[in-house]
């Protein structure tokens, strides 16, 4: 491959010459532990992939540091791209050689999640989790924190006197930003609609208390209809969109608090004029991004994924400094005039 890294790219990266990187890597001659730390750590950020044996010396006195991922909805843009994200940010953290062990669950189902983290525990270092509210899942993750792996949750709290970290957004502000920009959009007060993924789900839980908040305290003159439950599928969120297009008429507005916008989007579509109906919608992916070009969604607000999954990655080597408990990445907010 062209653009494969090579000695050349380690050396640059670690600061040493080529002819040291050679003979790290062949063992010719005595190098430090200290360099041969640098190279190892340099090799790891370039992505150089030499033969076995080489690689395996490069890295011999460089720990190994497990994180178990546990996601949802595998076949989702958003997810693939979280996984793919977190893999890279392990495998460029320096001074661990970081691995990622995925897996996803199909259900919302208690059982699921935890059965994905039992199956974790003995096999990692510390597990990830992006999953929901549940007793089941408060025992599972006390259980593997009695055993030494702590759990850190990802964008949806849960477990939150057991869990060692939560890494995600502000929910409750999310939903106040998107009620925020419905209601500076739509010139003619009428309906809106709320989308959750299910009941069980803390963040969309918040989410939807703070877009209520909003609309009570400063756009009373909008009605919230009764919110509805997608479970994060395309196809539920599609009928359930076209039902409610049909039944209310003076549908003015749309926030997708979770997963499955893709279904809104098409039914909006189908159905009506770009800007007819406004919508706001989670996390950015192609569908949402040409949306938004489109003029069918107004606004994203999506998970900074990237840096979400560095400060996954420096919690999981022991590097991180940005405290206990809990932290509030800022979000990225997309409009039409952004892209």
């Amino acid at each position: 491959m062209a653009n494969r890294p090579t000695t050349k790219d380690v050396a640059a990266a670690a600061g040493v010459s080529v002819t040291t990187v050679d003979r790290a890597i062949n063992g010719r001659s005595k190098v430090s532990e200290d360099t041969l730390q640098r190279i190892a750590d340099a090799a790891h950020k370039v992505g150089y992939h030499g033969h076995g044996s080489l690689l395996s010396r490069l890295t011999k006195s460089v720990p190994c540091r497990r994180l178990g991922v546990v996601l949802v909805k595998g076949k989702q843009e958003f997810y693939q791209n979280f996984a793919h994200e977190l893999a890279t940010a392990m495998r460029l953290q320096p001074n661990v050689r970081g691995e990622t062990v995925v897996r996803f669950v199909s259900s919302q189902s208690p059982d699921d999640f935890t059965a994905a983290i039992e199956d974790l525990t003995d096999k990692v270092d510390m597990i990830a989790c992006v999953a929901i509210n549940h007793p089941k899942l408060d025992q599972v993750i006390q259980n593997a924190a009695d055993q030494g792996v702590p759990v850190v949750t990802l964008l949806n709290d849960t477990a939150q006197n057991i869990r060692k970290y939560y890494l995600g957004l502000n929910n409750m502000r999310a939903g106040r930003t998107a009620a925020w920009m419905l209601t500076q959009t739509i010139h003619t007060p009428g309906k809106l609609a709320v989308f959750v993924g299910g009941n069980r789900w803390h963040g969309h839980d918040l989410r939807e208390a703070g877009f209520r908040s909003f609309i009570r305290a400063e756009a009373p003159e909008f009605t919230v209809l009764d919110t509805l439950v997608n479970l994060e599928t395309r196809q539920i969120t599609y009928e359930a969109t076209l039902d409610l297009l049909h039944r209310h008429p003076d549908l003015a507005g749309i926030c997708v608090a979770g997963g499955g916008m893709e279904g809104a989007i098409a039914a909006l579509r189908e159905t009506r004029n770009a800007g007819e109906v406004r919508l706001v919608v989670n996390e950015l992916t192609d569908t949402t991004r040409r949306a938004l070009a489109d003029g069918y969604v107004q606004m994203i607000i999506a998970t900074p994924l990237r840096e979400l999954c560095a400060e996954l990655a420096s919690i999981v080597a022991g590097t991180y400094d940005g405290g206990t408990g809990q932290h509030f990445l800022e979000p990225r907010v997309y409009l039409p005039e952004m892209l």
